[in-house]
């Protein structure tokens, strides 16, 4: 199952988890004359789960699921697909929320508050350009608002005196002077908004995928995410405000766990193996062979499910 990428900044081609995909498949058809389904065009999770539908619809589950792509210590990432958006008034209070998903039970909010009586023509603004404004970056979303607030709100002199008048900027460098102007520009005006854009963690979603691979694959069958890390122990980072914690570091599933490979492992109860530490095309596919092989190998996590 290759996992596309179309990120700007993706170095090669955003196709390549194809090749090594295709070597996989040639090596199941020759060596065990395996039936082998290869999903095409998955370029985001919603992707991924209309074709695995289809799949069961039409054939018996497999007795390998092999992944490969990007990943991570959360498992493989895909584009940030928006799977929900929507914009309320509840009252005076209007709410832009908008949900999206690069790893499965990882869900990345924005979010943004206002009062619908502050200003009508900021309301009025939000209104017709909300579709618009959730397919930007966050950053470019609150350039953009904090732009339009300066021109609607009225200058808080008091407080401009405060951080910027010309007394307090006499010791200000030339290249910094410039940009504390416009921070109390932007800042000594009643804001408007309030926006906020952070990762939670969506057991839902989480359940949403094992249980697809569950469906896809054999009691007795195995998952293998070819990418970076899934085998490995998560960092011990503490989480900055508003950060997710990683997936295996939670109590989702009966966790934590050790690796993503021993989360996804015991929420579908199915043989689940994959690389500890970084990896590359050619990797995936020789630790594949190697383990079909029953070759010894280093660096490959494999877990089986406990018996309950």
């Amino acid at each position: 199952m290759p996992l596309l990428s179309g990120d700007s900044d993706t170095k090669g081609s955003k196709r390549w988890a194809e090749k090594p995909a295709d070597k996989i498949e040639v090596f199941y058809r020759k060596q065990f004359k395996a039936v082998v389904k290869q999903l095409r065009d998955i370029w985001s999770w919603e992707d991924y789960y209309q074709q695995a539908g289809q799949i069961l619809q039409e054939t018996p589950p497999f007795d390998r699921v092999i992944f490969i792509g990007h990943g991570g210590f959360d498992g493989p990432i895909l584009n940030d697909k928006v799977f929900w958006k929507d914009l309320t008034i509840s009252g005076t209070n209007g709410k832009l929320l908008q949900f999206t998903e690069a790893q499965p039970g990882l869900k990345d909010v924005l979010s943004i508050d206002y009062n619908i009586n502050k200003n009508h023509i900021f309301t009025d603004y939000i209104s017709a350009h909300w579709l618009e404004l959730v397919q930007m970056d966050p950053i470019d979303i609150r350039h953009q608002l904090k732009g339009l607030e300066k021109q609607l709100q009225p200058l808080d002199q008091a407080c401009f005196k405060r951080y910027c008048a010309p007394d307090k900027l006499a010791t200000a460098r030339k290249e910094t002077y410039k940009s504390r102007i416009n921070l109390c520009e932007t800042v000594c005006r009643e804001p408007l908004f309030d926006l906020k854009s952070y990762v939670e963690i969506s057991p839902e979603r989480l359940l949403l995928f094992t249980n697809s691979l569950s469906s896809l694959v054999t009691a007795d069958g195995l998952i293998f995410f070819g990418a970076c890390n899934p085998g490995s122990e998560a960092p011990n980072d503490i989480p900055k405000r508003g950060d997710a914690k990683f997936l295996i570091n939670t109590t989702l599933a009966g966790g934590p766990y050790q690796s993503y490979v021993h989360l996804i492992s015991s929420a579908t109860g199915r043989v689940t193996a994959g690389p500890i530490g970084d990896s590359s095309a050619e990797d995936v596919v020789k630790r594949i062979i190697r383990f079909e092989s029953n070759n010894h190998q280093h660096f490959l996590c494999v877990v089986a499910p406990a018996p309950h």
